[in-house]
């Protein structure tokens, strides 16, 4: 076996064990997700709390919000699509009694064709609770600047900027609405993701390449190590 061979044989050797290595990390991860779907559930199919009443570590724990939407306020959450169709969600503060402090609910999807621009007055409300599950704000996403604040739109969500575009202290957490809706309202979100994720997939994946692989430089090693055959002489 002369050196390319050999050379293409050990490379084709590490990147199997490359693979293999990125399938035992995707199988990891699959066990870490399972894990948290499983309390992702738990918390789900707790009693309905007041929003008042939620312990500090409250994500995706189920929960009532009492008081008046305040609906000159609302923020569209821009890019939003459903089912394929182009929309915003509805981000709509509702303030509490005998706190200065709003709680900001997203009340669902509405239509809209440049995924950005909607008529809020038709999609008000006449309630003044919300039931759903509740989440903290990213902290992560960039605030509104220049004209997107100017016209109460984000493209990404986020606590400092969501508070700078409210004449009040807004929580920390939001609550994602899933009462029953009339056709007037906004339509409800789904609950949060329950799967498993692509893990199992991505493993699957990265074990196929390191079979590859080693199954290619098994066959390079093999026709390499066949004696050629001895060609005819002529008469």
């Amino acid at each position: 076996m002369n050196r390319r061979i050999g050379a293409f044989v050990a490379l084709a050797v590490i990147l199997a064990a490359l693979f293999v290595g990125f399938g035992f990390w995707q199988l990891r991860r699959l066990q870490e997700r399972r894990v948290y779907v499983a309390a992702l559930r738990a918390r789900l199919g707790e009693q309905v709390l007041p929003f008042e009443q939620l312990p500090d570590t409250s994500s995706f724990r189920r929960a009532i919000v009492t008081g008046t939407p305040d609906h000159d306020n609302e923020i569209v959450f821009t890019g939003r699509s459903r089912n394929g169709s182009p929309g915003v969600y509805v981000l709509t503060p509702v303030r509490r009694a005998g706190s200065d402090t709003a709680v900001v609910v997203i009340r669902g999807w509405v239509y809209a064709p440049d995924a950005a621009t909607v008529d809020l007055a038709r999609w008000s409300e006449a309630r003044t609770n919300f039931t759903g599950y509740v989440a903290a704000f990213p902290r992560s996403a960039p605030p509104p600047a220049g004209a997107w604040g100017a016209t109460r739109r984000v493209r990404a969500l986020s606590a400092e900027g969501v508070r700078r575009m409210m004449p009040y202290p807004v929580a920390g957490m939001y609550l994602v609405s899933q009462d029953s809706a009339p056709s007037t309202a906004p339509a409800r979100l789904g609950p949060p993701a329950l799967d498993n994720g692509p893990h199992l997939s991505y493993a699957i994946q990265w074990f196929s390449f390191a079979t590859i692989a080693l199954a290619g430089a098994a066959v390079v090693v093999t026709r390499a190590m066949k004696p050629r055959g001895v060609g005819a002489t002529g008469a």
